[in-house]
């Protein structure tokens, strides 16, 4: 393996491009998967990828067509290097830890301790030692049981996971940990899109979105809301290139213009490559962050308006009276709304809004589609009602190309809530689970991901297993959260590759390698295959076609249900050593258990499985009132005072998650470096500051807390006036644990006040990567 570097700082800038994928896309795919891997192993994985037989992306949720109408090249650049990622031919031996004390790998970069490969065999850290060490799967399984016996209560202990794992272990583990005694199930949608399913459970009865693809395509008017397609979900834009080619309009709300939303070259059609391609928006709203609930008041307004000079015309009023309830409450309170307000908050003409509520006028069908730009703010709840309000005047809730359409980042998260990882599951839930395997589960809510960072600062969490993810470099506050791991008796992570939370240990550590999604899985009962759930609630299975990483590895079903045979014993009786040997006798139980699921293993059997009902779209709302709420929202937006910023974080287009795979930003112009802050050239110039300055980022908190990233580029980019944008994990350091999303509790991790100051020196950051 060639010698990885880390990689030091070169700032190079060019213009921001204006359009996204085509031939390049391609051909940075390629460039990165052969840097991984051979030419046979990258043919083999591009050829199964997303297809019938083949595995699930595990980058992200966005679903695929139909079998029958799949492309043979089924994925875009960003799923390509992510699964070269996962195959590649690199390895992380007990050697190389021998070679690596963890507090030197604790200095390197999140780049290059993703690049040193995959995990091949069990390794641990002692009490008091500077290096891991090797550990047998018995022993390592027997030290995770010993720690979780010998905790004063079961609430001890947290059990987090992300959206790589599948939905069998996924149920497993839930299984598991409240088997064993605990709620305490935290998972990545915690710290994401918990405030859409906060805001669609109250609303509508049920957390998830309710449009299909098909709809998508059919929409005349498509809203993509605080998201990236072309970076963060590039198959996505495939879907907006065919609502446009049938007559449907696209509407963009951004305080960046993203090069795919503006243009997409479709990589597998002529006019993709040799042509100007689709332009995907027709008309871009650049809007100030933290302002969309404002935008969709002020719609909500004008509809109410326009009803009232055409009674009859414009609000659905059967649909509202069948249907919902609080219509009355709302509209009092929505004709109320100030443009000033509005016209501060937005950053937008009111010329600009007027034209948007003239799309609304024109369209039967409507969808909104939303992801972190909306959820990750102190309102980001109340703004997705508000859009679920938008939505309802109209009978936009339920109908064929109309719908909520909240886009997950990772694939299966949505999965694994629906197999029952969350803190706080549904009674009905819990009770089918109790009967199906015949014990009480814990009644006390659990904690998320942002209460157990808390729980384990406090000491009153002292055992963390992470199955899957890199939960130190995803989560807020990052030195309090580093504290926090680093007092935990015991930390367990079920990796298949290198990340920092390895390197961030409690007195006792574990690393426990695991298959990824595209090895191939053989278990007692032969081959075996798991499954997965989009955004668009579709369930199909997924295969492995590669022979895994090292012979040592097992897969997170057998690890979750090893470890629950040492801690539990058979006190419940759960036959764990079956599940384990056949996935299918997994799906048997959650066929019981899971609402949607029944006759789980024949369905999944049809080629690209089944879709779970949604309630919503049969004109069912599962809310107390039995029927939609419309519901009143404050107006509401974070202060800017003179001198200071609002900035986002946000991922480059070489980065998934927390990783990122090259130090460019391709899309935005942004080369060689990550720890940079785009600034709108006006408040660069207000600021008293110059393109290319050194600055340190300074969070300013209500407590009168600051917080300090240091050494940060100045880049001068589009973003709305008054609004800034740097890159994650590097700026999660500026963001309190306590500062958080209203009623959902997410980190707010796109309204981040920050003033921007002279660097005080220009040393290595903390991270590592030298500047």
């Amino acid at each position: 393996m060639a010698d990885i570097q880390d990689p030091v700082d070169d700032l190079s800038v060019t213009p921001p491009k204006e359009w996204a994928t085509g031939v390049p896309a391609v051909t940075h795919a390629l460039e990165y998967s052969l840097g991984q891997t051979s030419v046979r192993r990258t043919a083999l994985t591009l050829l199964n990828i997303n297809q019938v037989k083949g595995f699930d992306c595990p980058g992200c949720a966005w679903p695929e067509p139909k079998p029958g109408k799949r492309h043979k090249n089924e994925y875009c650049e960003n799923g390509a290097k992510h699964i070269a990622d996962e195959a590649t031919s690199r390895r992380v031996t007990a050697d190389f830890f021998r070679d690596h004390t963890v507090a030197e790998l604790d200095q390197k970069s999140d780049y290059w301790l993703n690049q040193q490969g995959r995990l091949t065999e069990p390794m641990v850290k002692r009490p008091g030692a500077e290096h891991y060490e090797p550990i047998g799967w018995d022993a390592a399984l027997d030290l995770v049981a010993q720690e979780l016996r010998a905790l004063d209560s079961p609430d001890e202990a947290l059990f987090y996971t992300s959206g790589r794992l599948n939905n069998e272990a996924a149920f497993l583990l839930q299984l598991f940990a409240r088997a064993y005694g605990t709620n305490n199930l935290p998972d990545c949608s915690n710290l994401c899109h918990e405030s859409s399913g906060s805001a669609l459970t109250e609303t509508l009865g049920i957390g998830k979105g309710s449009v299909t693809l098909d709809d998508i395509h059919e929409s005349d008017l498509v809203f993509v809301v605080g998201q990236n397609p072309g970076t963060n979900h590039p198959r996505m834009l495939t879907a907006l290139e065919e609502t446009k080619r049938n007559g449907g309009r696209v509407i963009a709300v951004n305080t960046l213009p993203e090069a795919g939303l503006l243009r997409f070259k479709h990589p597998q059609k002529a006019r993709g490559v040799i042509g100007r391609g689709t332009q995907i928006a027709d008309q871009f709203l650049h809007i100030r962050a933290g302002g969309d609930l404002a935008l969709f008041q002020a719609l909500n307004l004008m509809l109410l308006e326009a009803e009232e000079k055409a009674p009859g015309t414009v609000v659905d009023h059967d649909w509202i009276t069948t249907h919902s309830t609080g219509y009355e409450e709302f509209a009092e309170h929505a004709r109320k709304t100030s443009w000033d307000d509005v016209l501060m908050a937005t950053g937008l003409s009111r010329a600009e809004i007027e034209q948007v509520h003239e799309q609304v006028l024109k369209s039967r069908s409507v969808i909104v589609c939303w992801a972190m730009g909306v959820t990750q703010h102190k309102h980001g709840v109340p703004t997705i009602r508000e859009i679920v309000n938008f939505l309802m005047l109209r009978g936009n809730i339920g109908r064929h190309g109309a719908g909520v359409c909240p886009v997950r980042g990772h694939s299966n998260v949505q999965g694994d809530r629906t197999m029952g990882v969350w803190e706080r599951m549904p009674q009905a839930f819990m009770d089918a689970l109790g009967r199906e395997f015949d014990f009480t589960p814990p009644e006390k809510h659990g904690l998320d991901s942002v209460d157990g960072i808390r729980a384990m600062r406090d000491g009153k969490a002292k055992v963390f297993v992470g199955v899957a993810g890199n939960f130190v470099r995803a989560t807020p506050d990052s030195d309090v959260t580093e504290e926090a791991m680093r007092g935990c008796r015991l930390t367990v992570h079920i990796s298949t590759k290198l990340n920092r939370s390895h390197t961030v240990c409690g007195d006792t550590a574990l690393i426990l390698p695991t298959l990824g999604r595209s090895d191939r899985d053989v278990q007692a009962g032969g081959e075996q295959f798991y499954t997965v759930e989009d955004s668009m609630s579709e369930v199909h299975a997924s295969r492995g076609r590669l022979a895994p990483a090292s012979p040592h590895l097992l897969s997170e079903i057998a690890i979750i249900s090893r470890l629950a045979r040492k801690v539990l014993g058979d006190s419940p009786a759960i036959p764990w050593e079956d599940f384990e040997a056949d996935y299918g006798t997994v799906r048997d139980r959650i066929s019981r258990v899971v609402p949607g699921f029944e006759d789980f293993n024949e369905r999944v059997a049809a080629p690209g499985g089944f879709r779970l009902p949604n309630p919503v779209n049969q004109g069912v709302f599962r809310t107390p009132s039995g029927k939609a709420v419309f519901t009143v929202n404050a107006f509401t937006m974070p202060e800017v005072p003179a001198g200071h910023l609002l900035l986002q974080t946000l991922r480059s287009h070489d980065q998934w998650n927390t990783i990122p795979y090259a130090m460019n930003d391709r899309y935005r112009g942004i080369h060689n470096a990550r720890r940079v802050v785009m600034v709108n050239p006006a408040d660069i110039e207000a600021l008293g500051l110059a393109d290319r300055d050194l600055v340190d980022l300074v969070s300013v908190w209500h407590d009168g807390t600051e917080r300090r990233a240091p050494g940060f580029r100045v880049v001068s980019y589009p973003t709305s006036e008054g609004s800034a944008a740097s890159y994650y994990p590097e700026t999660n350091v500026l963001i309190p644990l306590d500062s958080v999303a209203d009623i959902s509790n997410t980190p707010t991790s796109k309204s981040v006040l920050v003033r921007l100051e002279p660097a005080a020196s220009g040393g290595a950051p903390a991270d590592g990567v030298a500047l």
